[in-house]
Order: C-alpha cells, then sequence, then structure tokens
C-alpha cells in the first residue's frame, strides 16, 4: 500500500454498506468497524451451543449478524484448500465482500505458492458472474519465513495480477525480530502491503524478547515496520483434543463475545480500521477486479 493510502480511506466519513447487501447488526464492542470472517477447510467448526449455523453452501447467517467480508483460505504450503470457491460463491451471494488467503510456509519456494494463489484467484474470477466488484488477496506468512520470502511472494502476486496483497502476521518473536530488524529499504517495501494483525488477547505474545502487546497498537509498535494497522484478526480458536474453543479479544476497550451474534460455533473475526465505504474502497484497491 502506499504510505498516505490508509489516512485517505479512514478519512472517508459514509457509513454505506457494501453494494446489493443488507446492513446487518454490528456488535457495539466493535466501535462500528465493519466485521470482517475468515474461514478454510476447518470451517465450519462443530456446533457448541443453541443458535444458527452456516456453512461452506450458505453464509447468509454470518451476514445477518454483521459481516461484510468473507477471506477463504485459497492454499497453504503447496495444497489448495478444497472450501474455498463454495465459500466464495456463498458470500457473494449473501452481499459480502469477497477475499482469498493463502498460508505461505517454508518448505516451499514462495513464488511457486504466489503462482498458485493467484492461478487460483484467476479462476475464480472467471468462474462465475460476480456482484462483488473485487477479490481481496492475501498472504499470510508463517513464523518462520525469511523476509526474502515474504517480498518474494508480495512480488510475485503484485507482478501477475497489479495488487499488492494484505501481510497477515502472527504474534510471532522471530517474525517481529526479521522485520522491525530490516533495514530502511526493506520496510519500504513491506510497509506496501497493509498490516492484518493477528490478537486474540491482551496478555498473549510475552517472553524474554517482547513484553504482551496489550492491544493492537502494541505490536504495531513491535513490528516497527507499519505506522498503524489495517486489520485485526481478535478472534480464533485454541484447539483441545480436536476440539475447538473460542479465543476471543476481551480487555479495555475492546469487550469482544467469545461468539459472533447469534452462531452457535466459534468463528476467526476480524474488523476493519475504518468505515463501510472505506472497506468497499480499499478492497477494490486490494482486490483482483471480478467485473
Amino acid at each position: 500500500m502506499k504510505k498516505n493510502f490508509l489516512p485517505l480511506l479512514l478519512a472517508l466519513a459514509s457509513c454505506s454498506t457494501p453494494p446489493g447487501s443488507t446492513p446487518g447488526s454490528l456488535p457495539p464492542t466493535s466501535g462500528g468497524m465493519p466485521q470482517i470472517i475468515n474461514v478454510s477447510a476447518y470451517d465450519p467448526k462443530e456446533r457448541q451451543r443453541n443458535g444458527v449455523g452456516f456453512s461452506e453452501h450458505d453464509v447468509s447467517a454470518l451476514r445477518a449478524n454483521g459481516a461484510s467480508g468473507l477471506i477463504a483460505r485459497a492454499g497453504k504450503g503447496g495444497n489448495l484448500d478444497e472450501k474455498c470457491a463454495s465459500f466464495l460463491a456463498s458470500a457473494d451471494r449473501a452481499g459480502m465482500l469477497p477475499g482469498v488467503y493463502y498460508r505461505v510456509q517454508r518448505h516451499v519456494d514462495a513464488v511457486t505458492q504466489a503462482d498458485q494463489m493467484v492461478n487460483r484467484a484467476l479462476s475464480l474470477a472467471r468462474g462465475r458472474s460476480w456482484n462483488a466488484p473485487s477479490l481481496l488477496l492475501c498472504g499470510d506468512f508463517d513464523g518462520d519465513l525469511p523476509l526474502s520470502a515474504i517480498l518474494r511472494f508480495m512480488e510475485r502476486v503484485e507482478s501477475r495480477t497489479g495488487v499488492v496483497p494484505l501481510a497477515y502476521l502472527e504474534n510471532s518473536t522471530q517474525l517481529k525480530q526479521t522485520l522491525s530488524g530490516a533495514d530502511a529499504a526493506t520496510k519500504e517495501k513491506l510497509r506496501r502491503m497493509p498490516y492484518w494483525l493477528a490478537l486474540y488477547a491482551h496478555d498473549s505474545g510475552a517472553g524474554p524478547v517482547y513484553p504482551a502487546p496489550g492491544n493492537p497498537n502494541g505490536l504495531v509498535d513491535q513490528y516497527r515496520v507499519w505506522s498503524n494497522w489495517t486489520m485485526w484478526q481478535y478472534g480464533g480458536v485454541d484447539w483441545e483434543h480436536g476440539r475447538s474453543r473460542p479465543k476471543v479479544y476481551n480487555h479495555g476497550r475492546y469487550r469482544f463475545s467469545p461468539y459472533f451474534g447469534n452462531l452457535d460455533r466459534p468463528t476467526e473475526r476480524n474488523v476493519f480500521h475504518g468505515s463501510h465505504a472505506a472497506l468497499s474502497a480499499f478492497w477494490q484497491h486490494h482486490g483482483l477486479r471480478l467485473r
């Protein structure tokens, strides 16, 4: 992302919803920030309480609970995700903005993985008539990746699509050390990717090198690359004995409930740092054109 693009988006004051959608009820703790769900072949997770469910063929319950977008995993370490296409088609039917992410791993060449994501995205774009204008592109970078792999993935995606993808980073000591220690020129390249952070608890990530970041801005400071965050994954799961358990940020000014609205199972949840109008503009700027 160009350095001056995010402030421009955040300055947009309109709170319109994405084209073709019906407004849902946003949790008051989100501060009105648009909600986005990310999914993979692990979804939907198992039912845990009374409420409504969803599947890769019907995500209307996500939209009804206020989700504006859905980002599906396209692949991981050279393997495609078999539910990706169904999830995205369902999201588009429900009036949600569609996106894909790719889990980039060390054991497969970064360019090979970028090509796999781009090929999948292009195939999806051509495979149906879309209501949404664009398909968001994201790289999900493993904690042990070298900087060269992260940059090669980004550059390959951009060279083939003209789109700079988002960078999803775990709350990882190794990634923090790698990125914060980069030279100024490398940081400038990294900064072109909007920062999608992962923070599920204010006290997570504490260790001998870094204290717990406490909040999203604290995590931004520890990476020492971006001036602010663009998306925040505040809700995920812990897996115990083959069963998922909600792990959701709930501290200070951000009090998120364990479950999303009246859903009967955990979901992986995010907020966008801006208005609905800013979200739509952002999605098109960092997305593959669909129509």
